[in-house]
């Protein structure tokens, strides 16, 4: 059954295909810890709680809807991450999972980097004090005044995306007196098991340079012979959202063989590579991630392996993890507004947030969880949509899910593991208001982002 069957987007009246649920869960007051942050858990008197808030108490000071991280989670995710890779390798956070000042202030205090792909990012990452020397600069179409104020600041490496940005960086960083740490990104033609959107090291993309047709070792050439750029390494990253390790395993042995041809070539083995981000999270009960230590053990061995096989020295390794970090962390609280019971078919519940807030579900067919928070109920199961309140059938939030038979009106449910991608994603579509982000930490909660107001919308509008 195709999803995808109008260019509006997925048809909205479809039916399950078959299998896709087993039944409904045994308990849908029960809180599967895989998808939900470490804090979260129901009071005694069945309303859920983040860091020793109950959500009414929340929804009630910041409105719906609203995205509530737990700050505590956010930063033992950050420390495991950091610990599993040890002082022999680095972290980058990858900051367009989501990024805020608050953020970088505890990137930089848990001892992680921060990798950025745009002017603003940077602009955000410096105005928290995060170290110049401590960021990456991504991004396949950097402007000439990004590149300029990135050298200028002593951005630690910038990730060279093309043969004229190879050019460019040099260019900018000699005529300021400067010699720019790069590395040069490649696509190694591994095509990683996610959604055709977010695999990125096929060869029919539009980032890196490509390894298998010799452009790769031009460009490495290239960038040797120009005096404003100091190459360290090479950059790989094959998508997002991926469980299985296999597809690392062949990146890693294909830029391990670049670097073996580099060394031949040119007397010089670079001293790092990058292999990017991409580690999956649980968005469902289904969802089984690994571990930071697991995933740190995996590639270290891969990598050992490989350079052992090509008789390389072991370059210093990089991992980028965003989406890995951020996302479990959070949850959107919203308020149910209407309910349509459909004979034969689902119920669909309209919340006060939607495609405007989360816009993963409609473009990458995202699965979600949700749960009810606000109370507890031992109602029957009933397979539910939950949806937004724009004008677009595509507005969804949640596809299929169950939830009580009695909720109504006025109850509050969450859907869990949008920490990532879904503030940084967020529109102002139907001139919707982009929720505020409120950190929580036992027992206190404070907006990092505030709620967007119409004074917001209208201040950008010169008229």
């Amino acid at each position: 059954m195709s999803r995808s069957a109008h260019p509006a987007g997925p048809r909205h009246a479809d039916v399950l295909p078959e299998g896709h649920y087993t039944g409904p869960p045994t308990d849908l007051n029960a809180l599967d810890s895989k998808v939900w942050a470490q804090t979260v858990t129901r009071t005694t008197d069945g309303v859920v709680s983040v860091g020793g808030i109950d959500v009414k108490k929340l929804a009630e000071e910041f409105g719906t809807p609203a995205y509530f991280i737990d700050e505590a989670d956010f930063r033992a995710r950050a420390r495991a991450w950091r610990t599993a890779f040890g002082e022999d390798a680095d972290v980058f956070y990858a900051g367009k999972a989501f990024l805020s000042r608050a953020v970088v202030r505890w990137l930089h205090e848990e001892g992680l980097n921060l990798d950025v792909c745009s002017g603003g990012e940077l602009t955000t990452a410096l105005s928290a004090g995060m170290p110049a020397d401590r960021i990456a600069f991504h991004g396949n179409n950097k402007s000439t005044e990004e590149i300029t104020e990135a050298i200028s600041r002593g951005v630690g490496r910038i990730v060279l995306d093309s043969f004229q940005e190879i050019v460019r960086v040099a260019h900018i960083a000699e005529s300021l007196g400067k010699r720019q740490r790069v590395q040069i990104r490649v696509t190694v033609g591994v095509e990683a098991h996610t959604h055709e959107f977010i695999a990125t090291a096929h060869e029919d993309q539009k980032f890196g340079i490509g390894l298998a047709d010799g452009q790769a070792a031009e460009a490495v050439r290239r960038a040797l012979a120009l005096n404003g750029l100091e190459l360290i390494g090479i950059h790989s990253h094959i998508g997002s959202q991926i469980f299985d390790m296999a597809g690392f395993e062949v990146a890693a042995r294909r830029v391990v063989k670049l670097l073996a041809e580099i060394r031949d070539e040119h007397g010089v083995e670079l001293p790092e590579i990058d292999l990017g981000g991409g580690l999956g999270i649980a968005y469902t009960s289904e969802d089984d991630p690994s571990e930071p230590h697991e995933i740190a053990k995996a590639l270290n061995e891969i990598v050992t392996r490989e350079c052992e096989a090509a008789k390389l020295r072991t370059p210093r390794i990089s991992v980028e993890p965003g989406r890995a970090i951020v996302g479990p962390t959070a949850f959107t609280l919203y308020e149910v507004g209407t309910i349509k019971p459909l004979d034969g078919l689902r119920t669909y519940v309209s919340v006060d947030g939607g495609m405007s807030d989360n816009i993963r579900t409609a473009l990458y067919d995202a699965e979600y969880s949700v749960a009810l928070v606000s109370r507890v109920s031992e109602a029957e199961p009933m397979l539910v949509r939950v949806v937004g309140k724009h004008c677009e059938s595509g507005d969804i939030v949640v596809r299929d899910a169950f939830l009580p038979a009695d909720l109504a009106p006025g109850d509050l449910i969450a859907v869990p593991a949008t920490g990532a991608y879904c503030r940084s994603m967020a529109s102002n579509y139907n001139h919707a208001l982009r929720p505020p982000v409120v950190a929580v930490h036992d027992g206190e909660a404070r907006v990092i982002v505030r709620r967007e107001t119409e004074e917001d919308l209208l201040r950008l509008d010169v008229g």
